[in-house]
């Protein structure tokens, strides 16, 4: 009997996971690739004997597969995508074909920001706690790795509104959104209601049994959930308590509420991520670990020793009394509102990037109370130098980041911070956010010298 075919779309990490689960589990692969694949994932590949092709599709091909496992990073108008679905051809995310293939519990987190820090930050309590948890999605290794070479009795997993799209019976023990503001909005027409019903997926399937973790301040978040039915059971966290809040802020204490037996509080001081913003995420984590039956102890004492997220709100140095801070992760403008919110000094701001239907209105009050010099970095700033221009007291242009970087040094007084928080994706002078924040650090350190 012939085996099945199946294709797999992109030949990155979550790519090459689904084409080595494919094959443990009986299917004739084939990974196809119009870019150039990596020289680890292609010694994979060689190494499960799985064949693949790069620069560009073999088109007549693919379309006779009988399941595609698509990268999250292409489109639903792709023109291949759009041949295979006309074909009426399955067409999955890594994370939905891996979840058929384990038992284990999900616990699943989305949002517009935060979400690696909470996913991060839930993974580390769990492992302090000596459970057996994988971390998957957009951190970690690749789901459909782990389930086909490992077991684990849980997963942490990060999931954008793309990986979300293709996930149709997948089911998430536990489900946290974060927040939604606009991001992405090219990808989704433009529309804010198709982005947030991406993120939304993440509910899909759960029971009475299930958990759904959410942040009760967010006002987009608060409207689609009036407009939804979900079994789930629904535990809010926010800055005060309200009538179901799960999580709060009592006189500088952390308080998580489960039931009347079984309440916590952790000062704010003791939690080891500074900011408003890393309070929802550690309190979104918490949550969720005790909802896997941690014990509080347990909770505290990881949430007091955690370490930050590479890029994002990253102490890069301090050189003549003026702090650096890489948070090259920044590439919406709602996570750049979190980074000034945090801001204590006299700041100097490094914007820019390829936008993606930015509206800087959002950051507007904070740049004028706490910037003091925006600098901006990127192919073409003209939309940030129109909107900025005026409303700081001085303001840069800039094409590379070394051109950035000097400009900031020029700016900056003793007491400063540099922030480089871009409110942009990375993809005009940089491969990614880490290739952006790698090379700031990097330039930061050569001040130094």
């Amino acid at each position: 009997m012939a085996k099945e075919f199946m294709v797999v779309l992109g030949g990155g990490e979550s790519g090459v996971g689904a084409a080595v689960l494919g094959k443990v589990k009986g299917y004739d692969v084939l990974v196809s690739d119009s870019g150039i694949i990596g020289d680890e994932h292609r010694r994979i590949l060689d190494d499960e004997h799985i064949e693949y092709e790069e620069g560009g599709h073999s088109v007549d091909r693919i379309l006779t597969a009988s399941l595609v496992i698509k990268s999250p990073g292409i489109p639903p108008t792709a023109p291949l995508v759009q041949a295979l679905a006309e074909k009426g051809t399955p067409i999955l995310s890594e994370i939905e074909f891996a979840g058929r293939y384990t038992d284990a519990k999900m616990v699943c987190i989305t949002g517009s920001n935060g979400k690696t820090t909470t996913t991060l930050l839930t993974y580390h309590i769990l492992r302090q706690a000596g459970m057996n948890v994988g971390l998957a999605g957009n951190v970690g290794k690749s789901l459909a790795l782990q389930v086909a070479r490992e077991h684990h009795d849980v997963y942490v997993i990060e999931l954008s509104s793309f990986q979300l799209e293709n996930m149709y019976d997948f089911k998430a023990d536990v489900a946290v959104i974060m927040n939604i503001t606009p991001d992405h909005m090219d990808r989704y027409d433009h529309k804010m209601e198709n982005y947030v019903a991406a993120k939304f997926r993440i509910l899909q399937n759960q029971t009475k049994e299930d958990f759904f973790i959410y942040w009760q301040d967010d006002p987009v978040v608060t409207a689609q959930i009036a407009q939804i039915q979900s079994e789930a059971r629904r535990l809010p966290f926010g800055e005060m308590r309200e009538q179901d809040t799960a999580a709060w802020v009592d006189d500088n204490n952390v308080v998580h509420y489960h039931t009347p037996m079984d309440v916590f509080e952790i000062p704010r001081d003791r939690l080891s991520l500074p900011g408003l913003h890393n309070l929802y995420n550690s309190m979104a984590a918490g949550l969720s670990a005790s909802l896997l039956s941690v014990r509080n102890e347990s909770i505290i004492k990881s949430l007091s020793d955690f370490e930050a997220v590479e890029h994002r709100l990253e102490y890069v140095d301090t050189i003549d009394d003026v702090i650096y801070i890489n948070d090259s992760k920044a590439t919406n403008v709602n996570s750049t509102w979190y980074a000034l919110e945090s801001m204590t000094r006299p700041t100097v701001l490094i914007l820019g990037g390829k936008d993606k239907g930015n509206d800087y209105t959002e950051i507007e009050e904070l740049v004028k109370q706490k910037v003091k010099a925006i600098v901006c970095m990127g192919k073409d700033n003209r939309k940030l130098m129109d909107f900025f221009g005026g409303k700081v007291a001085k303001i840069a242009d800039t094409h590379s980041l070394q051109e950035a970087v000097e400009a900031c040094r020029g700016f900056a007084e003793p007491g400063d911070t540099v922030l480089l928080s871009p409110c942009c994706a990375s993809f005009d002078l940089f491969t990614s956010y880490e290739n952006r924040g790698d090379l700031f650090k990097e330039a930061v350190h050569n001040l130094k010298k």
